[in-house]
């Protein structure tokens, strides 16, 4: 029988390999290599460290990670001592698409700013950011949209530069992947480029943002809305005090968003190990009020739409609830209480 570690964190999991393999549950931050030696395989999100220091020396062969981003784990030394390594590509995108509008039409809502013609810059279009792509155009924005692997391979027709998405949109949201490329891309140079009184909106990675710069360039920004942060728990409390809406990393936990993640590592498992009473594992929807709901907008004032997306998201809460305990980042999001996802 196969050794399975998980991340007790990760939501509907519990009781779903018993029946086929030994498991041991641990929160993310905690394991340690002691908990990998006689291990196949590793399960976690983004708290878990995953590189020569955890794994040199175990017996794992498989690791999947119930998340979009693998900034977590040194998949060059996965690679080279064979060790097989999964994401939950796009599991959340709803979710997250879901946070960027309930924020956007809120804070927009409180500073009376009209959103009709607006441009929205969006910085990688990946699961997340197509997602967001496709929620701005029913809504009438125009859309400029930076992404420049996807511009070499499809070509520049439909991108735009960085450049010129920065100093052409009204809203800038943040959807690049983490890597030695990407890290502190909005720094001053960025912020300069911006025009005055744009959104900014980061649900990607904090490291993505240079705090000092961020933080010099918000008087000439309108609302900043960041879900993410450098030095996570840990975060810049100055910065947070300083931007609109603030969240401990919770713009992808809707219960429908969760539900997928596990159900794509879940189903990694099943299929590197030939479990096949598990390749097409969902959890079931336990709590009929939480599935997901598809909302008509046609027709909507831009008071209409914000008063609808806060009632599906109210996005205020977690921002209240987040001031109100800076420093329980993590208690935050492991007690999320997850909540319903809208789809047009």
């Amino acid at each position: 029988m196969i050794t399975i570690v998980v991340d007790s964190s990760i939501p509907f999991i519990v009781g779903v390999f018993e029946p086929y393999a030994a498991v041991r549950y641990k929160l993310g931050a905690d394991i340690v290599r002691e908990d990998l030696v006689d291990a196949d395989a590793l399960v976690v999100r983004s708290r878990t460290c995953c590189d020569a220091a955890l794994l040199e020396g175990t017996s794992v062969k498989m690791l999947a990670t119930a998340t979009i981003g693998t900034d977590h784990i040194d998949l060059p030394w996965c690679n080279e001592y064979g060790i097989f390594v999964q994401n939950a590509a796009g599991s959340n995108s709803g979710g997250v698409m879901n946070y960027i509008f309930s924020a956007m039409y809120g804070a927009a809502a409180r500073k009376s700013i009209p959103l009709t013609g607006a441009t929205m810059g969006i910085i990688g279009v990946g699961h997340v950011g197509s997602r967001v792509e496709q929620m701005a155009r029913h809504l009438g924005f125009k859309v400029l949209l930076s992404d420049p692997p996807r511009a070499e391979d499809e070509g520049q027709v439909q991108f735009s530069t960085l450049d010129y998405l920065l100093e052409n949109s009204d809203v800038v949201s943040l959807h690049a992947p983490l890597n030695e490329e990407t890290r502190n891309m909005a720094d001053s140079d960025f912020f300069d480029k911006m025009k005055l009184g744009a959104f900014f909106i980061n649900t990607a990675r904090g490291e993505l943002v240079d705090d000092d710069a961020l933080m010099a360039a918000i008087p000439k920004l309108g609302p900043v809305i960041l879900d993410v942060w450098n030095n996570e728990p840990n975060i810049n409390q100055t910065l947070m005090s300083m931007v609109d809406i603030a969240t401990p990393h919770i713009s992808g936990y809707s219960y429908h968003s969760k539900q997928r993640s596990t159900a794509a590592v879940v189903r990694s498992v099943a299929r590197f190990f030939s479990i096949k009473e598990l390749f097409d594992f969902f959890p079931p929807a336990d709590v009929k009020e939480l599935e997901s709901i598809k909302l008509d907008l046609r027709g909507m004032t831009q008071g209409q739409v914000a008063a609808l997306f806060q009632y599906n998201y109210p996005i205020f809460t977690d921002d209240f609830m987040f001031r109100m305990a800076p420093d329980s980042f993590e208690s935050l999001r492991a007690n999320y209480s997850y909540r319903r996802e809208f789809f047009i």
